[in-house]
C-alpha cells in the first residue's frame, strides 16, 4: 500500500508553496547538478524566466531521478526573499533539512510546465524510499556495466563514492571517451598509481586530461562543453600487477577496433 506525503509530512497551507519539478534542461540533470554543487543547485531555484513563477513565499524543490521512471528526489525548501526583474533571491528553509538528498517520491508528472501550485499535487505524492544517506551518485554497476555521462563522473568523483573509487583504483585499463555531438572517440589507458579511478579524476578537473585533441575542445574552464558532450566507459579492464607494456598494447588493439583515430576519432597515436 503506498504511502503518500502528507502522510509523513503534514504541511499545513500548500497553497503558500510552488512545486518545482527540475528537469533536463537540454544541457545538464538537476539530479547531477544537486549533488555535486549545493550552490549551483539553489541557482535553478534563483532563475527567473518571463514569467514571475515562483510567486508565492516558499518553492518545494525537486529534482527528477532521471534512472528510474516517475521517480524525484527531494531537494529541499526554498523561501524567497526578493523577487527581482531578472532573478530571485532565495534561501534554503530548515522545513524537511533531514530528507533533502535523501527522500525519493513516485509521482508520474507529463505536464510540460515545471513550476506549478504545490496544492494541485501535493495529495498525490507517493514515498518511494528514504536513503540511509543523500545521493552522491549511482551505485556502482560492476566494471563491464560502466557507462557515464561527464555529469555522472563528475558528481562520482567529487563525492569519492567508495563503491566507484576503490575497484577503479585497484585496476589497470583501456577506456573509451565518446563525444556525442560529433560522433568521434578518443581510446586512453591507465596504468599508473591510482589506476582508472585517478586517471578519470584528471579528466574530472581539466576536462581534456592533458590529451591534445580532447584540450582543442575543451576551451571553457567552466567544462559546459564536457558536461554536454563526454561519455565514459571501460573497455577492458587487469589486475595491477599487469606489466604496463601490456596495457599499451591492448590500447592500440582497441584504437584500431574502434577506428579512435584519423578521421573518426581524438587518439592522435
Amino acid at each position: 500500500m503506498a504511502i503518500l506525503l502528507r502522510e509523513i509530512w503534514p504541511i499545513q497551507e500548500p497553497e503558500h508553496y510552488k512545486l518545482h519539478f527540475a528537469r533536463w534542461n537540454r544541457e545538464y540533470e538537476p539530479l547531477e547538478v544537486w549533488a555535486r554543487d549545493p550552490a549551483e543547485w539553489q541557482g535553478w531555484q534563483e532563475y527567473r524566466p518571463a514569467r514571475d513563477d515562483f510567486n508565492r513565499p516558499y518553492i518545494f524543490a525537486l529534482a527528477r531521478f532521471y534512472h528510474e521512471p516517475d521517480i524525484w528526489l527531494f531537494g529541499g525548501v526554498y523561501r524567497v526573499l526578493e523577487r527581482r526583474p531578472e532573478t530571485y533571491v532565495v534561501e534554503l528553509a530548515q522545513d524537511g533539512k533531514a530528507l533533502i538528498g535523501r527522500l525519493k517520491l513516485r509521482y508520474a508528472y507529463r505536464e510540460r510546465a515545471t513550476r506549478v501550485n504545490f496544492e494541485n499535487h501535493y495529495g498525490a505524492l507517493e514515498v518511494q524510499e528514504i536513503l540511509r544517506e543523500p545521493y552522491s551518485g549511482r551505485s556502482f554497476p560492476g566494471y563491464e556495466g560502466i557507462n557515464l555521462s561527464f555529469e555522472e563522473l563528475e558528481t562520482l568523483v567529487r563525492n569519492s563514492r567508495p563503491d566507484w573509487r576503490v575497484p577503479l583504483a585497484n585496476v589497470k585499463g583501456i577506456y573509451l571517451i565518446s563525444d556525442v555531438t560529433t560522433g568521434k572517440r578518443y581510446v586512453g589507458s591507465a596504468y599508473g598509481e591510482g589506476g582508472i579511478w585517478s586517471r578519470w579524476c584528471e579528466y574530472v578537473s581539466t576536462g581534456h586530461g592533458g590529451n591534445v585533441e580532447l584540450r582543442k575542445l575543451v576551451t571553457d574552464p567552466t567544462l559546459d562543453y564536457c558536461r554536454k558532450a563526454f561519455r565514459f566507459a571501460l573497455l577492458e579492464h587487469r589486475s595491477t600487477l599487469t606489466p604496463d607494456q601490456t596495457i599499451l598494447d591492448r590500447e592500440g588493439f582497441w584504437k584500431e577496433i574502434l577506428l579512435a583515430r584519423g578521421e573518426y576519432g581524438l587518439s592522435r597515436n
